[in-house]
């Protein structure tokens, strides 16, 4: 579910500890550095059949993140690039998911125990996904979303400390 131009005015700034520091203590901590070749450091591959995202450290490794991946028929793949970083921020739903869901408000505000972006969002160059947290931590490992990449809170937290605008991201399906 990518946030629109709406998340973009009514992100909610605000430091990574703090964030870090209302996560509920349930979130699991889902990564691991594992083995990893092919890209090169700094990069992000989302591999979806495996529904895990990879962040390369270099040196034949990289930090493995279980993720949420779109449901079948709204999978993607191909390159793109972190174009924003967002703490908390707020949601518009796309015309796509207010088709599904007419019920939804026009916004969710950041912080709401029901705006899907949890954590932080990772928007990408494109304009239609993201990478961000979840407040449905057992949606990750599934294939749940519009086409964006869902991370458990905490895990959302530790990638966007890594991350920087301009980080290429890789989606290989």
């Amino acid at each position: 579910m990518r946030p629109s131009s709406v998340l973009r005015a009514l992100a909610i700034a605000g430091g990574l500890s703090a964030t870090v520091a209302t996560l509920p203590s349930s979130q699991a901590l889902a990564r691991e550095v594992v083995p990893f070749q092919g890209y090169a450091p700094g990069t992000v591959v989302v591999n979806t059949p495996q529904r895990r995202l990879y962040y390369v450290l270099g040196d034949g490794r990289a930090v493995r993140y279980a993720v949420g991946v779109g449901k079948p028929g709204k999978q993607w793949g191909g390159q793109a690039y972190i174009d924003g970083k967002h703490i908390r921020p707020a949601w518009s739903p796309p015309a796509v998911v207010r088709r599904d869901n007419p019920r939804l408000p026009d916004v969710i505000p950041g912080g709401a125990t029901n705006n899907p972006m949890g954590a932080a969002a990772l928007t990408l160059s494109g304009g239609e996904y993201a990478i961000h947290g979840t407040n449905r931590p057992s949606s990750i490992g599934g294939f749940v979303s519009y086409g964006c990449i869902r991370m458990h809170n905490n895990d959302i937290v530790d990638l966007y400390g890594r991350v920087s605008v301009g980080t290429p991201v890789v989606v290989v399906r």
